[in-house]
């Protein structure tokens, strides 16, 4: 025994690391190239000697010269002195990574990190990304974008150290995100290199902000607010260096909820709606957050194909405690928009996305039909436009079905996808599938008043609307109780989804007594007479009643019983089915 352990031993003194004979070339890191998630920068292969740099001649190392996996070059930089020989990498906390992903003598990838707070670990991490080769054009070439850890997990960007790209948007399952989209925290964020921009301490999407109101480590509420640069105004514009220049100023805002706040893990982000806004907005240049740690050794900045972030000394953006009341107080809005994810499937880290107010039929990306938005669900969601912000982002509850709605809106669509047969997931082009065929719903305010009123329907989906219901002829009150959500916050919006699906499904059952007591036999719709959470109430109070209000009319009208179709279709529109108690 005692011979095979010394046999053993002296074996493993012949080997180098991960099993490298000697005078064989040691291996790279064992993370390198396989297929399997690369979470960290590989160190330089085993026996690689860095070099250390002493930029301001103390003595001491500021930098460190090294290679990554197949010998890219890197450089890492201390910001706040505490490298030392023998060092492999800089730390997380303040300093600085620069990699030369091409090899050409530029480090064209660029991660800082910042303690802002002193405490010893980083509350920021800017990622600087730029092009290979230069270009006049701005938008999309490289990135700017910068993380701030609010909710103090230590999750900040993701970038994939196989490829040396950022990665913002790789995720585990449906929507478990890579970056820290999840919980507390916001990132600022634009597609260019910062050479192409102007003023640092802005950003294009200045910021996005994450909400975790019951502290679970999830997101249930989301709000992200635009700085756009004229190009993206007026694309006729080019898209060059003077087009591209922020503004100064919030012009598109999207405030996205979990209205039932039934998100978890495995289906880490469920936003049901989205409210927006466009026009001219507000000016946040009063929104001025000071930074720390930023500044490294300015014998660095040789370094860098930019060195202007290095010396930011404040950023400006509006942050989680002011952003919401900056919306509705400050801006000055000439357009709204609404969406409500109606077949509950949008796993986004952003938002229910937006819907186009253009042909409720055609289908597809960039095809000019509701679903143009390449980010937008084919079909599932419901969208409703106020095109002059008659209505102040005010919402209503209405009669006819139940569901919130936006005031002011002059027309809406819903596109059925009634069992989430189109999946969108976080983005539709990961399916390229979308639906041949499909129901579509309409709504209209014909008399301006801010309520929708006409009701169109084209079920059999032959992009033909076959029914109109006009909700004055039926003598149906279109008005309804305003919701001011400008002083929400989020249990407000919580308890109001609570309220419509509980005042859905009441409805429903009351539909259901109604059903039986004209002879209907509703066994037939059992699957939908179990609701199990608060937003099957919501979907299944809904399409109980519809069922059963068109089986009603159904038999009504075989009947020639015109007496009660009349009296049905004010009970159904007007939310009121005790008009059918007697027969």
């Amino acid at each position: 025994m005692k011979l095979r352990i010394l046999q053993c031993l002296l074996a493993t003194a012949a080997l180098l690391p991960s099993g490298t004979r000697a005078g064989e070339k040691a291996p790279a890191y064992w993370n390198s190239n396989n297929a399997i998630s690369a979470f960290r920068l590989p160190p330089p292969p085993a026996g690689f000697t860095p070099e250390y740099l002493d930029l301001n001649g103390d003595g001491r190392p500021d930098a460190i010269r090294s290679v990554t996996r197949n010998d890219v070059p890197v450089l890492w930089l201390d910001d706040d002195g505490n490298m030392k020989p023998g060092d492999l990498e800089g730390d997380t906390v303040n300093d600085c990574l620069l990699v030369d992903r091409n090899k050409d003598g530029v480090y064209d990838l660029i991660v800082k990190w910042a303690d802002l707070d002193g405490d010893g670990r980083a509350d920021l991490q800017l990622v600087a990304e730029y092009p290979f080769k230069p270009t006049d054009e701005v938008w999309p070439n490289g990135h700017y974008m910068i993380v701030l850890d609010t909710d103090r997990d230590d999750i900040f960007n993701y970038i994939d150290w196989n490829t040396f790209r950022l990665e913002c948007w790789q995720k585990s399952g449906i929507c478990d995100f890579f970056p820290d989209y999840s919980g507390k925290t916001a990132f600022m964020k634009m597609h260019a290199s910062t050479d192409k921009i102007g003023d640092l301490r802005l950003n294009w999407e200045n910021p996005f902000l994450f909400y975790d109101p019951d502290k679970d480590g999830l997101t249930e509420m989301a709000i992200r607010l635009l700085d756009s640069p004229p190009h993206m105004k007026d694309p006729k514009l080019p898209n060059t260096y003077d087009h591209m220049q922020l503004t100064g100023r919030i012009d598109w805002v999207s405030i996205a909820v979990d209205l039932d706040n039934d998100n978890r893990p495995g289906q880490e982000f469920d936003f049901d709606f989205t409210l927006g806004f466009q026009g001219e907005g507000f000016d946040y240049g009063d929104q001025v957050h000071p930074l720390r740690n930023m500044r490294g050794l300015p014998e660095a900045d040789r370094f860098f194909p930019d060195p202007r972030f290095r010396q930011l000394t404040e950023l400006v953006y509006t942050d989680h405690e002011h952003a919401y009341d900056l919306i509705f107080k400050r801006g000055k809005w000439s357009r709204v928009n609404f969406v409500f994810d109606e077949d509950d499937d949008c796993g986004r880290w952003e938002r229910v996305e937006f819907c186009d107010n253009l042909d409720p039929f055609k289908v597809g990306r960039s095809r000019g039909g509701f679903d143009n938005h390449s980010q937008s669900d084919p079909s599932g969601d419901r969208g409703e436009w106020d095109m002059d912000n008659s209505g102040g982002g005010r919402l209503y509850i209405s009669r006819f079905d139940g569901r919130l709605h936006l005031y002011g809106a002059e027309t809406g669509i819903w596109r059925i996808d009634q069992n989430t047969t189109y999946y969108q997931g976080w983005d539709r082009l990961w399916q390229r599938r979308d639906p041949e065929r499909f129901a579509t719903v309409r709504y209209t305010d014909r008399d301006g008043n801010g309520f929708f009123d006409c009701i169109e329907y084209d079920l059999d989906g032959d992009r033909t609307f076959e029914t109109t219901v006009d909700l004055k002829a039926l003598g149906v009150d279109d008005r309804c109780e305003l919701i001011d959500v400008s002083g929400f916050r989020y249990g407000d919006y919580t308890k109001l989804m609570r309220r419509m699906a509980d005042d859905l499904w009441r409805q429903a059952q009351q539909a259901v007594k109604v059903a039986e007591r004209y002879g209907l036999n509703t066994s037939w719709y059992a699957k939908l007479k179990q609701a199990a959470s608060i937003r099957e109430r919501y979907h299944k109070g809904y399409w109980l009643q519809y069922y059963l209000y068109r089986d009603l009319e159904d038999r009504f009208a075989r009947e020639g019983r015109g007496d009660l179709l009349e009296r049905l279709n004010r009970a159904y529109f007007s939310a009121d089915w005790k008009g059918m108690n007697k027969k």
